[in-house]
């Protein structure tokens, strides 16, 4: 994101953490890395400071009182496109893939190191806003169904999809490549970005989520389709 004269826009980040010694920690290396922090304590407040401080990512607790982070993340996503970076204790991948199925774009397990966390929130700061394209790109058309780039907007039988930003990410990635086999690696490398670090079972999850949303369910897998012992690819037939 760049402003006038070239400059570049500090980015806003949105801590939303009930335990005062991490907020306090998170908030300090992020705001060392020149962004500009907001805090809350609570689901509740979270989602409001959400709303109105109009955050670019949300660090997110999944354990909150009053509001947990499951609950806030769905909120939020009725009105923000925010990246969220869930934030949890437990170890278990079950927590983990709750927080990313109500719309979390990648998770953190407590204990962490506030390195690592800062190298997470840039890197998906980093990934480019399709908001920001120069020139308008026709539609993708795989069947029934439209995806349009340039008003990040997916159409389905004539009924439109809402869909979170990473998951348009991986749905435009897959159509603009039809029938090309995707490994989970590349996904990552063209959607998260190559300097993204985390585990690649992240696009399993969201490939779950986009199955869900179009209707194609494992059993007949009409659109995105898994290659054994490849990945991904979409396209009829």
């Amino acid at each position: 994101m760049t402003g006038s004269g070239g400059a570049t826009a500090v980015r806003r980040v949105l801590i939303v953490e009930d335990e005062r010694p991490i907020r306090d920690l998170v908030a300090s290396y992020l705001r060392a890395g020149g962004m500009e922090v907001y805090e809350a304590d609570n689901g509740l407040d979270g989602v409001e400071r959400a709303r109105t401080d109009g955050p670019d990512l949300i660090v997110l607790d999944l354990m909150l009182p009053g509001l947990d982070g499951v609950e806030a993340c769905r909120r939020i996503r009725t009105f923000s496109d925010a990246y969220v970076l869930m934030l949890t204790a437990r170890a278990d991948e079950v927590d983990k893939l709750v927080g990313l199925a109500v719309g979390a774009d990648d998770y953190l397990t407590k204990p962490f190191s506030p390195r690592e966390l800062v190298a997470r929130v840039e890197a998906l700061l980093r990934r480019p806003r399709t908001t920001a394209q120069a020139a308008p790109e026709p539609p993708l058309r795989i069947g029934h169904l439209v995806i349009d780039r340039v008003a990040h907007e997916v159409v389905l039988d004539g009924r439109q999809i809402d869909l979170t930003p990473i998951e348009f990410g991986v749905l435009a990635v897959l159509a603009a490549e039809p029938r090309v086999a995707f490994t989970r690696r590349r996904l990552v490398d063209r959607v998260w970005g190559e300097s993204w670090v985390g585990d690649e079972r992240i696009v399993d999850v969201h490939i779950r989520k986009l199955r869900r949303k179009l209707g194609d369910e494992v059993g007949s897998q009409r659109l995105i389709r898994t290659v054994r012992g490849v990945g991904y690819r979409i396209g009829e037939g």
